[in-house]
């Protein structure tokens, strides 16, 4: 739930009336804070009132001082840092080259740092000294053709990806393309070959003729390989 407002007082009825309509399922409820429109505060009054919720630092409108092309502000990098020292579960950390937003495969740093309790950043070494996690959040533009590469080049796979058409544009329909969501990290941590993997798997199979431009970019030939695997 969308609990930002202009004013940390609204925000904090919005989350307790959240809380009390949910009653006994409270605790399984997630509050997003707009952390770089509403600012630190925001972020830091959320957790401090709510501290058992997961907090989503939703960082829209972050581009204008962190885009690379902007040359002004601070670095995405940066901003990751300051969500984990407001105490904020979760952050975007972009798609490090392999979806749709600005990025490039050094951007795994980022989910490092907000993870590890000991971690190296572009310049610096950073201890948090037992302080909470905050987990990378994956979103834009990734289906289950470009997450064997992405997880690759992050190492692991432990986050969150909220991948809306990449389950959604799936040819045979949102649970299928949820399912090769699933089953791309699947193909990922058996060190499968994908092309392989695919001809045993329908839905990531499938997902080759959903998104067929990615499939041509990434797997060239992938029709005569797979055959009427993904028919």
């Amino acid at each position: 739930f969308n609990i930002t407002a202009d004013d940390h007082h609204e925000m904090v009825a919005r989350g307790e009336y959240i809380l009390e309509t949910f009653g006994p399922n409270a605790d399984h409820v997630a509050f997003l804070v707009d952390g770089y429109v509403a600012g630190p505060a925001a972020i830091t009054t959320a957790r401090r009132t709510f501290p058992k919720q997961y907090l989503h630092y939703h960082r829209a409108g972050h581009g204008a001082v962190t885009s690379p092309s902007a040359k002004r502000g601070y670095t995405a990098f940066v901003l990751s840092k300051m969500a984990r020292l407001q105490g904020a579960s979760g952050i975007h950390t972009g798609t490090m080259g392999y979806g749709k937003m600005e990025g490039e495969a050094a951007d795994k740093a980022m989910a490092y740092m907000i993870t590890e309790d000991s971690a190296d950043g572009p310049f610096y070494h950073q201890e948090w000294l037992g302080m909470n996690p905050t987990t990378p959040i994956i979103s834009g533009g990734m289906n289950a053709l470009r997450m064997p590469g992405f997880f690759e080049n992050l190492g692991h796979s432990n986050l969150i990806m909220t991948a809306g058409g990449g389950a959604f544009g799936h040819v045979d329909g949102g649970v299928a393309g949820a399912t090769s969501l699933r089953q791309a990290e699947i193909c990922w941590r058996s060190g499968a070959d994908p092309i392989e993997f695919a001809k045993s798997h329908r839905e990531f199979a499938r997902a080759f003729v959903s998104f067929s431009h990615d499939a041509d970019m990434l797997f060239p030939g992938w029709r005569d390989k797979l055959g009427k695997a993904a028919a």
